[in-house]
C-alpha cells in the first residue's frame, strides 16, 4: 500500500533529490523566467535605442514612400511588403534571441542545468481523470493558480495605472514631429516595460524559494521508504551477514591449509592457538594461523596430522593471540620468548634426524606480564598503539 502524504515527514534524502533530477524534477520558477526575459529585452533596447529610433525612421520613411504606378502593381506593393517585414525581423531576431538565452539562464540559475527525457515520456496516469483531478485540486496546484491569477491582476493593474498617469504624454505623440515622437514613444514605453519588469522582479523573489520549498515537500519521504532506500543503498542486512560469514569461511579454510606448514603451534591449551613459521630471510617469524574455541582444536588436530609440534604454552599462546595477526610478523617483544621455542622445534628435528629416542624437554618462556591479557599488569594500550583491539578477538566457530 503506497504511504499517504501525511506519513511523509522526512526529508529527502540525497539520493532521492538525485533521481527526482533525473526524472526532470527540478525547483523551476516560471517568474523568474519572465523576469529575465522582459528585463534582458529592456537592457537590449535601452542599449541600443539611438540606433532603433534612427532604424524606425527609415523604415517608416521608406515604407510610406510609393508612387502611382506601385500602386497600380500589386506583385510590387507584396514585394515592398516582404522587404519591410525582413527588415523588421533582422531587428526584432535579436531581441526575441536574447530573450530566449535569459529566459533559459534564469530557469538554470533557480534549479540548475537539468535534461531529461522522462519528462517528455507520455504517462498514461496524466489522461486518468480521476488522477487529473486530483492534480488540479492538490495544494501545489492550487498555489500556482492563485500566484498566476494574482500576478496577471498585478500586471493588469500596473499596466492600467501607468497608462492612465501617462495618457497626456501618449495623447502628445500625434502632434509631434516623426523623429521626437519615436524618441519620445521608445521612452514611454522603455518606462512601462521596466515597471512591468519591478513586479516580475517583486514575484521572482517570492516564487524561487516557494518553488524550492513545494518540490522539498513533494519529496518528503516516510519511514517505509526511508527503510526501503537504506536497503537498496546498504543492502539487505541478512544478505550481508551471509557473504561476511563465507569470507571468514573462505579466509579460516585458506589459513587452515598453511597449519600443515607452520614450525610449530602455541596452545592455551584449548582456547588459544597460534601457528608460527620461520624461514631463512625472514625478519621475525609470521603468524601463519590463529583461532579460539573450536578453531583452535581444529588447528592443533591439523598440526598433529601433519607432524607439526605442538606446545603448551598458555601466556605464549595468549599474548600471540592477542598482538598478532594472521600473516603478520611477531611483536618485536616476543622475540625473545618465541626464540626459545623454536629453540625446542630445531632441538627435535635434531633429535629426530640422528635417529636419538630422547627429546628436549619443552621450554616454558616467559612472557612481558603486560603483554599477557589475564595478568594483572595487562597494558591495553600496547594493543592500541598496534591499532587493534584492547582485548582478544575470537574467531568464529567452524
Amino acid at each position: 500500500m503506497a504511504d499517504s502524504a501525511q506519513d511523509r515527514t522526512l526529508p529527502a534524502t540525497p539520493r532521492k533529490i538525485e533521481k527526482a533530477r533525473k526524472d526532470g524534477q527540478v525547483a523551476r520558477s516560471r517568474d523568474l523566467g519572465h523576469f529575465g526575459a522582459l528585463g534582458g529585452m529592456v537592457a537590449l533596447l535601452a542599449a541600443t535605442a539611438p540606433m532603433l529610433n534612427g532604424w524606425m525612421g527609415r523604415m517608416l520613411v521608406d515604407g510610406l514612400r510609393f508612387d502611382a504606378a506601385m500602386v497600380s502593381d500589386p506583385e510590387q506593393m507584396l514585394e515592398r511588403f516582404g522587404d519591410q517585414s525582413l527588415r523588421l525581423l533582422v531587428v526584432l531576431g535579436p531581441l526575441f534571441t536574447v530573450m530566449l538565452i535569459v529566459a533559459l539562464a534564469s530557469g538554470v540559475l533557480s534549479g540548475g542545468w537539468n535534461f531529461s527525457w522522462k519528462a517528455m515520456e507520455p504517462k498514461l496516469d496524466h489522461i486518468n481523470p480521476l488522477t487529473g483531478l486530483g492534480r488540479v485540486f492538490s495544494v501545489d496546484q492550487l498555489t500556482q493558480t492563485m500566484k498566476a491569477s494574482l500576478l496577471a491582476l498585478v500586471l493588469g493593474g500596473a499596466g492600467a495605472f501607468y497608462l492612465w498617469r501617462g495618457w497626456l504624454h501618449h495623447a502628445e505623440l500625434l502632434a509631434m514631429p516623426l523623429p521626437a515622437a519615436l524618441a519620445e514613444g521608445a521612452s514611454l514605453l522603455q518606462g512601462g516595460l521596466l515597471l512591468l519588469c519591478g513586479v516580475l522582479a517583486a514575484f521572482a523573489l517570492v516564487d524561487v524559494p516557494l518553488q524550492r520549498h513545494m518540490l522539498q515537500r513533494r519529496l518528503k519521504m516516510s519511514v517505509v521508504e526511508m527503510k526501503q532506500e537504506h536497503k537498496e543503498t546498504e543492502g539487505n542486512a541478512e544478505v550481508k551477514g551471509r557473504i561476511r560469514a563465507k569470507m571468514r569461511e573462505m579466509a579460516n579454510r585458506r589459513m587452515l591449509q598453511a597449519v600443515p606448514l607452520a614450525d610449530l603451534v602455541v596452545m592455551n591449551p584449548s582456547h588459544y592457538a597460534v601457528a608460527l613459521k620461520y624461514t631463512e630471510g625472514m625478519a621475525a617469524p609470521k603468524v601463519v594461523a590463529k583461532g579460539a574455541d573450536l578453531l583452535a582444536m581444529k588447528i592443533r588436530d591439523l598440526a598433529r596430522e601433519a607432524k607439526v609440534p605442538v606446545l603448551q604454552a598458555p601466556p605464549l599462546a595468549r599474548a600471540l593471540y592477542a598482538h598478532t595477526e594472521v600473516d603478520q610478523e611477531i611483536p618485536a617483544r616476543l622475540f625473545s620468548a618465541v626464540a626459545q621455542v623454536l629453540a625446542w622445534v630445531y632441538q627435535l628435528r635434531d633429535a629426530a634426524a640422528s635417529g636419538r629416542m630422547a627429546a628436549a624437554a619443552a621450554p616454558m618462556p616467559e612472557v612481558p606480564a603486560d603483554l599477557d591479557p589475564l595478568n594483572p599488569a595487562y597494558n591495553p594500550a600496547q594493543r592500541r598503539k598496534a591499532g587493534r583491539a584492547a582485548t582478544p578477538r575470537r574467531e568464529p566457530e567452524l
